[in-house]
Formats: structure tokens, C-alpha cells, sequence
């Protein structure tokens, strides 16, 4: 019987992980024009020591660009993420992040 619970229990849980992924790839994909300038058309950083996108977990991606949003993360070249993300918007961040996650 706890097997079950427990089976259940985390099957809910991916499941209310799955529902957290509201993001729109394809409006991601067209907001996503001023990022390729550092991160790259594809997702593949052109500049030494920024970040790659490309299959990152959307999740991390929210949470990252949410940081650096409200000025929590403020280290190293964190200025000039703070300045881009301090234009998005909720709905622009999980599209971004949904598009993102979704290269492969």
C-alpha cells in the first residue's frame, strides 16, 4: 500500500511539473531575436563565457531570468541581463524559456 501512495504521489507530482511548463515556443521563438546577439541564434553562446540556452531545463531558465528581474542575481555581467529582463514580462520569460528548453 505505500508503494501505491508513494507511486501516486510522485506521479502527481510530474504531472503538476508538466502543468508549470505554460511557456509558448513559438512566441519564445520570436522574442528571442534580441538574445541570439550573446546566446546565440541557436541557443549556442558566440561569446566566451555567457551561458548556452539551447535544451537548458525551463524551470532554471524561469527562475534565472526571474533573478535577474528583481536584481538577486547581480554578479559579474549581471547588468546587462538585469537590464534585458527588466523588459519581459511573466508571459515573455516562460515563452522564452519554453522555447529555449525545447531546442534540442
Amino acid at each position: 500500500m505505500k508503494k501505491i501512495t508513494l507511486g501516486l504521489v510522485l506521479g502527481f507530482g510530474l504531472l503538476s511539473g508538466n502543468a508549470l511548463a505554460a511557456g509558448d515556443v513559438a512566441a519564445g521563438q520570436a522574442k528571442a531575436a534580441i538574445c541570439a546577439a550573446c546566446h546565440g541564434a541557436d541557443g549556442i553562446a558566440v561569446i566566451p563565457g555567457y551561458p548556452n540556452l539551447k535544451g537548458q531545463n525551463e524551470q532554471y531558465l524561469v527562475s534565472s531570468m526571474n533573478a535577474y528581474k528583481t536584481k538577486q542575481r547581480n554578479g559579474g555581467l549581471a547588468v546587462v541581463m538585469q537590464a534585458q529582463a527588466s523588459m519581459l514580462n511573466d508571459a515573455d520569460i516562460a515563452n522564452l524559456a519554453a522555447y529555449y528548453s525545447s531546442l534540442k
